[in-house]
Parts: structure tokens; sequence; C-alpha cells
């Protein structure tokens, strides 16, 4: 068995996302599903060490990862490691105001880089982290991970089969109630309310929308935007009461090149009544869908019903009734796993990653048009960006 061992840094992860996400349930498992396949008798094993500033919480990370003793290394000298030939893999998942120093420094060391977006918290510094990249000739990607959930890759099947038609139009509602800290514990980090922290809905999840807008449905054209601080006091992880300063909800509309308008809700001050804490609702002249995290449900043309505006007595029509699931016709493994797969085929392999740092520029770019778009009232058109 031919076995490529990839040493990859991993530098932020006792975050939520980077624990989670990207250590248990993507490289933890990668390793204990005895590395990524590339045939009978060739595979890639991924060698990571995680850095962080706190070694306490890098040992506890580790024991939990549920691997044999030895297998993840730590350390909290990240220059160091950043000298070490044997790691030649940068991932990055801190918080958003420390990323672009920590991936500068990786790229002045020759590695290549993976990270979590948002790369930046404007414009001019995303994209000038993909130039260095591109500059110094390492290979580079940004984390997609909605393009690969259940409920998006059904959504997809759909607009690949023609079921929709023409697409007329996208709306997409996002967000939970994230508790103030008071009287019930906070489930988000405290430094996404602040804005001199790099918080602020608006550049935490239009990088998210741009990268999804532009893969599943077109190219955004322009971009209207209005952005909130409904809440405007929180108590933090030790129960200390702070001011808000970034925005906790935005309300975006997209226009794409192909005619297309996409419309989104995000918010994290609003309670859920919708099927999941995402969902997208596709109309086109032949058929809707409504996609969510995992699930999809769909309406033909011919299933749609013909409901009439009558106010007087309770509706007839059991709206929910008359939609059909759309079936999964395939195994889904966890997004964020299947991303850090591709991204190691294309360092051991050369196999094409288009996920890159200019496409993270590209998100970073329209949350900072949507600010503009909200602090000057209204709609600012997309450039490219090169």
């Amino acid at each position: 068995m031919a076995i490529h061992k990839v040493g990859i840094i991993m530098n932020g992860v006792t975050g939520r996302m980077g624990t989670n996400q990207h250590l248990y349930r993507s490289i933890a498992a990668i390793i204990k599903q005895g590395g990524v396949k590339l045939s009978d008798d060739e595979v890639i094993m991924p060698d990571p060490i995680l850095v962080g500033r706190n070694e306490a919480k890098l040992r506890k990370v580790a024991a939990g990862a549920g691997l044999p003793e030895g297998v993840l290394k730590i350390t909290t000298d990240l220059n160091a490691v950043l000298k070490d030939k044997n790691y030649p893999v940068y991932f990055d998942s801190q918080t958003t105001d420390r990323r672009v120093i920590g991936v500068k420094a990786a790229i002045d060391a020759g590695k290549h880089i993976y990270c979590e977006k948002p790369t930046a918290t404007n414009t001019k510094d995303a994209l000038s982290l993909y130039k260095a990249a591109k500059k110094a000739g390492v290979k580079n990607g940004v984390v997609q991970d909605k393009l690969w959930l259940p409920g998006i890759m059904k959504l997809k099947q759909l607009i690949a089969s023609g079921f929709f038609g023409e697409i007329l139009s996208v709306r997409g509602e996002f967000g939970y109630w994230v508790f103030e800290g008071d009287s019930i514990p906070i489930q988000r980090p405290s430094w996404n309310y602040r804005k001199e922290d790099g918080g602020g809905m608006i550049i935490d999840m239009l990088c998210h929308w741009r990268y999804l807008v532009d893969n599943v449905f077109g190219n955004v054209k322009s971009i209207s935007c209005l952005g909130a601080t409904h809440i405007k006091k929180r108590w933090d992880e030790s129960g200390k009461p702070y001011k808000c300063t970034a925005d906790d909800s935005a309300y975006s509309t997209f226009e794409l090149e192909n005619g297309i308008i996409c419309h989104f809700n995000s918010s994290w001050c609003v309670r859920v009544r919708r099927d999941d804490l995402l969902t997208l609702q596709v109309d086109g002249t032949k058929g809707s869908a409504v996609a969510g995290l995992r699930d999809c449900v769909s309406q033909q043309y011919n299933n749609t019903p013909r409901p009439v505006w009558n106010p007087d007595i309770d509706n007839p029509i059991d709206f929910y009734g008359t939609w059909a699931k759309v079936p999964s016709q395939q195994i889904y493994d966890n997004a964020f796993k299947i991303q850090w797969e591709l991204f190691l085929k294309h360092i051991v392999k050369n196999e094409p990653f288009r996920w890159d740092l200019l496409e993270a520029a590209k998100g970073v770019q329209l949350a900072d048009l949507g600010i503009k778009s909200w602090q000057e009232r209204r709609w600012v058109d997309v450039p490219k960006l090169a």
C-alpha cells in the first residue's frame, strides 16, 4: 500500500467549528477510515499538528478526537512549525481578525493554504492573500461547505434535470435565536457581536451566500442590503455584559447576471418556524422546491394547487401536503470532510480544486458591498475581481 503522508498545521481548531467540523468530523474521521482512498493500493493519510495559544485547550481537544495517543500532536509555537518541512499544508480557522496575519505568514513560509471564510474583514486584504499565494506558487483553497450539504446537492440535481424550467427567484431564510447570555447561556461566541473583533452577520454570512449563489444559481450582478443590530446588549463567556457593535441581521437582495432574483434574510434574532435553520425556496416556471440542510421537497407545475383568496373561511388547502420529498439517491458524507478530501487530492495528485482564495475574496467583496449598500441606502454593482 502506497501511503502519501500529508502534514497539516491546524491553527485555531479549539473553536467550535474548528473542533467539531474540521478536526473531529473531517481530519480525524479521514484518519479513522484509513485515509483518502485513491485506488486499491494508494491512499492519502493526513498527519495533523494542532496549533494554538492555550496548551490545556489543545490537549483537551486532541483527547476528544478518539484517535490513538500520539496521532494528534500539539504545539503553541506556530513559528517553529511553519519552519518544519514535514508540514507542507497550513489550515486556519482562527477568528476572522487573526486570519490575514496567520495565512500571510504561512504563505511566506511556502505552505499550501486551506482556510475558513471569511479570509479577511475587507476585500483588499482578502485579494492580497490570493495574489500572495499565486506569486508564491502555493496551492490554496477556502472552505465552501454548503455546496456539499445533502439538501443543496438534491437541489442541484433538480436544476440539472431541468425540473424548474426557467428559474425566476430564490428566497433564503437563515438563522435562529442566539440567547443574550444573561439568563440562558450563549450558544455562539461573543466576538461575533463585536465589530472590532471581526464580528457581524454581513461579513459572516454574505461570504456563504456568494459562493452558494454563484455555484448553484448564477453570478451575482448587484446587491441591495440592509443590516441591523437588533439586540444592543449581550453577555460574554464570563457573564460580563457588553455593547453589541456588529450587525446581527442582514436583509439582502441579489440580482444575478442571468436575471434571477435572490433574497436572503439572515438573522441571529429570529425564532424558527420553517423546516430547517437554512431553507432555500426556488421558484421556476415548471416547478418549485424548498431545500434545507439535508432534505428537499418539490412541487411540479401540474401538482400546484389553485388557491383563491378568501379570508372569510378557513383555507381548505393543505399547502404542506402538496409537496413531494426528493429521495436520497446516494450516501451523503459530512460536507466539510468531502471538501477536505478534495483538497488533499489537489495537494497530492494535483486534481482540480476551483475553490481558491480568489473565490474567498469574492465572498468578502460581496460583504463589503453589502455594507456599502446599507450605509448609502442604494443598489451597488458587483465588479469582477482580478
